[in-house]
């Protein structure tokens, strides 16, 4: 398998380059979890790591990919079907004043 040296910023890992293995688009995996053993012996810590680009990628060539520290985790993903109505969506018809 491929991998490729990639950069942390923020957080624990802040200014390590390790090497992260590519998928078969040639792009390292969209989050990195890191998990830290309790040095007591109660439940691991999970850091977690979302890839940004790393900056603006010359032409002809693949964009470059950096991971950011994500202190809160990275938010779950709610599946979005095309029958599915926004959240945001008020109820009853536009013209209807009492809704």
């Amino acid at each position: 398998m491929k991998s490729e040296e990639t950069p942390f910023e923020g957080g624990p890992m802040d200014g390590r380059v390790l090497p992260v293995l590519l998928g078969i688009t040639g792009h390292p995996p969209k989050t990195y979890r890191i998990p830290v053993p309790d040095p007591d012996g109660g439940p691991d810590t999970v850091l977690v790591y979302r890839r940004v680009p790393r900056g603006p990628g010359r032409v002809g060539l693949s964009n470059r990919w950096k991971y950011e520290y994500a202190p809160q985790g990275v938010p779950r993903r709610r599946l979005n079907w095309p029958w599915s109505k926004p959240d945001a969506t008020p109820r009853g018809k536009p013209d209807d004043a009492d809704g």
